[in-house]
């Protein structure tokens, strides 16, 4: 078995024990999906004390729904940062700020004792998935970009292009699947 497959499988067991309530399992989680979910959080706040109260009601969130979380085409990690994505936004929202600030800012965020291993996976997929955008049309590469780094919604990404939200809706909804099918789901 792969290591992404192995944690992969061990998030959706972790998920599950969440899911009956056991507190040691959500601390695992934590530890092992925090730092991915923080540097989404502080990338979209824009600063790192709002980030850490996002992060806190992210795994508030997940505490709640864990047990809804069922094992599909979606990986548990794409589960949990789609919730850290939405919460950040909300906040903003909520806040009426946006502090825009480098991606390479929230790269720094990372875990103090990186494993190699993992972190050469990471490196592989990350050159597959920016491999695999370039090969996107330009207006779906932008709309994608521009919501998951930047963290702005469909309906302000539509405002700003002067397009209709459900044009900007089926762009990136396609080019999510065509991401899915080229990066491949392993």
């Amino acid at each position: 078995m792969t290591n992404a497959l192995e944690e992969r499988v061990r998030l959706y067991e972790m998920l599950e024990r969440v899911g009956a309530e056991d507190r040691d399992a959500l601390g695992d989680l934590y530890r092992m999906t925090s730092a991915r979910l923080f540097g989404i959080c502080l990338r979209i706040c824009g600063d790192r004390s709002s980030a850490e109260d996002v992060l806190h009601e992210v795994y508030t969130i997940v505490w709640k729904r864990a047990a809804g979380f069922e094992a599909g085409p979606a990986s548990p990690i794409a589960w949990l940062a789609t919730i850290a994505r939405n919460r950040s936004i909300d906040w903003v929202r909520a806040h009426g700020r946006r502090t825009m600030r480098p991606i390479e800012d929230a790269l720094d965020v990372a875990d103090d004792t990186p494993d190699q291993t993992v972190a050469a996976e990471q490196a592989e997929t990350a050159r597959r998935l920016y491999e695999c955008l370039e090969e996107l049309h330009a207006p779906q590469r932008d709309a994608i970009r521009t919501a998951f780094v930047d963290g702005m919604t469909y309906a302000e990404i539509a405002d700003a292009r002067g397009i209709p939200l459900g044009t900007m809706k089926s762009w990136v909804r396609r080019g999510l699947l065509q991401l899915r099918g080229c990066v491949g789901d392993d």
